[in-house]
Order: C-alpha cells, then sequence, then structure tokens
C-alpha cells in the first residue's frame, strides 16, 4: 500500500471525502481518529440541524461516500483501506442522531461501543466485513466497484448493534 499524504488527500475529492477529511492520515487508530472526528463535526453541526436535515446529510454521505470509498480503494489498490473512514463517520453520525438527546456521557458510551463493534467485529460486524475481504480484485473485475458497499456495510452493521445495545440498556 502507498504512503498516504496530504498530496494523495488532495489529489481528488473522493480522497478527501473518504480518507475523513484527513482525519483516516493518523498514524494510529484511523478508524478512532475518524469516529473522534465524526463526532466533533456531529455537536458543531447539531444547532443548525433538524431531523429532516440530519436524514438528508446521513442519506447524502452514505451515497457520495459509497462512491468516494470505491474510487479511493481502487486508487489505493487496497479493497478495505483503514485510511478509508468515511464509514464511520456516516455510522457514527447515525448513532449520534438517534441517540438525541443524551448526555455527554451518552454519547461517550455510543463511542466506546462502536468502536468496540467497529473495532473487534464480533458476530453480524464480522460477517458483514467478510463479504468485502472475500473479494478477489483480480479475478472478479467487479469486485473495485463493490468495494465502496463493503466499506461502508459492515460500518453499519456495527452501528446497528450498538443501537441495539442502547435501546436494551435504555429500556433496563
Amino acid at each position: 500500500m502507498r504512503t498516504l499524504g496530504h498530496r494523495f488527500l488532495l489529489a481528488h475529492p473522493a480522497h478527501l471525502l473518504a480518507l475523513g477529511f484527513g482525519s483516516g492520515l493518523s498514524p494510529v487508530a484511523p478508524g478512532t481518529a475518524g469516529t473522534l472526528w465524526a463526532w466533533l463535526a456531529f455537536v458543531a453541526l447539531q444547532p443548525w440541524m433538524t431531523d429532516s436535515r440530519w436524514a438528508l446529510l446521513l442519506i447524502a454521505t452514505l451515497i457520495l461516500g459509497t462512491w468516494a470509498s470505491t474510487v479511493t480503494a481502487r486508487n489505493m489498490q487496497v479493497l478495505d483501506p483503514s485510511a478509508i473512514v468515511i464509514d464511520e463517520i456516516v455510522a457514527f453520525w447515525l448513532i449520534l442522531w438517534l441517540v438525541t438527546p443524551t448526555s455527554l456521557l451518552g454519547q461517550a458510551v455510543a463511542f466506546a461501543l462502536f468502536r468496540y463493534f467497529d473495532a473487534a467485529k464480533p458476530g453480524p460486524v464480522g460477517w458483514a466485513d467478510a463479504l468485502c475481504h472475500r473479494l478477489d480484485a483480480v479475478r472478479d473485475r467487479h469486485a473495485w466497484r463493490k468495494a465502496g458497499l463493503g466499506i461502508m456495510f459492515d460500518d453499519l452493521v456495527a452501528a446497528g448493534c450498538t443501537l441495539l445495545v442502547i435501546a436494551l440498556w435504555r429500556a433496563w
């Protein structure tokens, strides 16, 4: 895999979006850095957002993020590079939107749960992640078209697992 830097980040608009506006360039735990960026952006945007605006932003980010992830993965020649963090961003925005209103502690719990499910990939998250990794870009000429969907899918499943745990926690 090529060494990433600001030149690669700015070489294509898809790279800028897929790499979470630079948060994915973190040399340590880029997924965590992307999730932290998502949290900060959510807090910054929240005063101007309504449920309709969040829904539109999430749909647009999911669609554009899938495209950007595909382009960036293909340019990196890796089906699911760790530097692509738009999947963490859209998934964590979805979680925060659905658990709001909640306290800072509630947001921190959501962050910790999401990072656990995304990093450890237990059960359904591991299954979703394996779908992308089973693709063979050399033999399957459609693998690169599927890359963005695979990148986004496991994080959406991790978001679903996080939301399920939070719902059970709140119901208890």
